[in-house]
């Protein structure tokens, strides 16, 4: 790969910091790097190869001479400045839901769908993180035994929500250990020692009842492995854990799939790890997945309800796979 000009907007964000550090710790190709943000973080800087980088503040002309942007700053901030980019030349990673189900954009995720970033016009989008580390599980098993439906539960990490959600939740297990009412500033019941099927915080559930993170995780399923006709229903919880979200994930296939040919379909699938001992009371957990690039998957078994069904448990670090990582994969298939 030839040296790169990027930047990154939303730098000062959570994904954003994560992304820088995932393209450090791959030694991407960098010729020059912009880090871009709001007017509030206007000279900031934050550590990039031993650099002290300072922020500028993103603006329709930031992308002049940039090749690629990675995009983490809010589905308003990039439905405006993602054009202005990508008519300059750059070529958009956008990490919100801004452009996801846009017919014209690819929505990648390069151990599913890497051929998909082909057909970009300047844009391409990244999915919800939640979405993306249960594609990655259910493709191989696709592509074997055609999925027809999937039902999922989500156990949502508090980093999901952003900075301001874990110093809430930080504050709120401070104040119930000492014995204080918890203040809610962020979510509208506490989240500390407490779940809330409620995602996002604010104006989350559509007139059918189900919330947007909901419908995320069924439409962008269907564009990501590239079949409608898979039906999926979910129900995301946001939980009391700073990073790494869980799924419990039911799949429903036209061919007979034992737990054993899945699980070996699954121990040669790109990015995903294997961690499914019951004997042992071996599983995975948000803690074996946090700080990982890679997708666990365990309790595989065969759904005793259904004659040709699975249940399993899934776990990634949703600011990692779920958002940096799969965003600098993507980049460095551009």
């Amino acid at each position: 790969m030839s040296d790169k000009h990027i930047a990154v907007a939303g730098a000062t964000g959570v994904v954003g910091r994560q992304m820088l550090k995932v393209l450090e710790e791959r030694d991407f190709p960098i010729a020059s790097i912009k880090l871009l943000a709001s007017e509030r973080s206007k000279g900031v800087k934050l550590p990039f190869k031993g650099e002290s980088l300072e922020v500028e503040v993103l603006g329709e002309d930031s992308f002049k001479g940039v090749d690629i942007a990675l995009f983490s700053a809010g589905g308003g901030t990039s439905k405006h400045y993602a054009p202005h980019a990508a008519r300059a030349g750059c070529v958009v990673v956008d990490n919100s839901s801004a452009w996801r189900m846009d017919p014209e954009v690819p929505l990648v995720v390069p151990e599913v769908n890497p051929d998909a970033i082909q057909d970009h016009k300047g844009i391409i989008a990244n999915p919800n993180c939640s979405t993306i580390q249960m594609v990655v599980v259910l493709k191989p098993i696709h592509d074997a035994a055609r999925i027809q439906r999937v039902v999922v539960s989500t156990y949502q990490a508090v980093s999901g929500a952003g900075s301001a959600a874990l110093n809430e939740m930080d504050a709120q297990t401070r104040s119930v250990l000492d014995g204080d009412p918890p203040k809610c500033t962020i979510f509208p019941v506490p989240i500390a020692f407490n779940c809330i099927p409620q995602i996002p915080h604010q104006n989350a559930f559509e007139s059918n009842g189900y919330s947007t993170e909901e419908l995320k995780m069924v439409n962008e399923t269907k564009k990501i492995i590239g079949d409608a006709s898979i039906r999926v229903t979910a129900t995301t919880v946001r939980v009391p854990v700073h990073t790494g979200h869980s799924e419990s994930v039911n799949i429903e296939t036209q061919n007979k799939l034992t737990a054993a040919e899945a699980r070996a379909l699954l121990e040669k699938a790109p990015g995903v790890v294997i961690k499914d001992d019951p004997e042992k009371d071996v599983f995975p957990t948000a803690l074996d997945a946090a700080g990982n690039h890679d997708t666990w998957v365990g309790r595989i078994r065969e759904d005793i309800s259904h004659p040709s069904a699975l249940d399993m448990w899934i776990v990634s670090d949703n600011l990692l796979k779920g958002a940096a990582w799969n965003a600098v994969q993507i980049a460095e298939l551009l």
